[in-house]
């Protein structure tokens, strides 16, 4: 199984998140921040990765980053040493008025560049800032290159849902393992940094 449990106790959150790769969808999550609970379930569903998260803590940021953290983590640890996987994934989501695009790199560089272009403060309780931020961890957590754009639209909720809803099925592309591949490493260097 390629799956991982991964928690973060501090005082300022407390976060625990397990996470399966080979899952068909299914999300138990709770942070206390109902936008964010529906984004990560985004993640589950179109990835079809069953993920559960339970974080609490009493600031926004530190919540955000913690679970992206964590969820960073748990995916490096269920993905291993790499052997046989895609290793990167693409997608271009719509959403209504928007169209988002994810790219990602399972190589062991952990870098994103994330344009989202967002006006609101907020969307519904998730401070706005904590979208790029929440993409900026995982990605260095998780070791991944990620590059993530809002190529078109007017609507905050609708553009970041299309990004998470990208973000799911880019990795899920990235992590799936390929039959052709069999054990070998997808790489030249013949190995990928955990």
């Amino acid at each position: 199984m390629r799956s991982a449990t991964f928690s973060r106790e501090t005082s300022e959150t407390s976060v625990k998140v397990e996470l399966s790769l080979d899952g068909s969808g299914n999300s138990r999550i709770t942070t206390g921040l109902r936008m964010f609970d529906h984004l990560l379930e985004q993640v589950a569903k179109h990835g079809l990765f069953d993920l559960t998260i339970s974080a609490h803590g009493f600031d926004p940021h530190h919540l955000v980053e913690d679970v992206a953290i964590c969820m960073g983590r748990a995916l490096s640890i269920a993905l291993a040493d790499k052997k046989g996987i895609v290793r990167m994934g693409y997608a271009l989501v719509p959403m209504d008025d928007a169209l988002a695009m994810v790219a990602i790199d399972v190589g062991g560089r952990g870098y994103a560049s994330i344009e989202a272009h967002l006006t609101s403060e907020r969307i519904t309780d998730l401070p706005a800032d904590m979208v790029a931020h929440f993409l900026q961890t995982l990605a260095i957590e998780a070791r991944l290159n990620l590059h993530a754009k809002v190529l078109e639209g007017t609507n905050d909720h609708h553009k970041v849902e299309a990004l998470f809803k990208a973000l799911a099925r880019a990795l899920d592309s990235a992590t799936r393992v390929d039959d052709r591949r069999g054990d070998t490493m997808p790489s030249t260097k013949g190995v990928i940094e955990s």
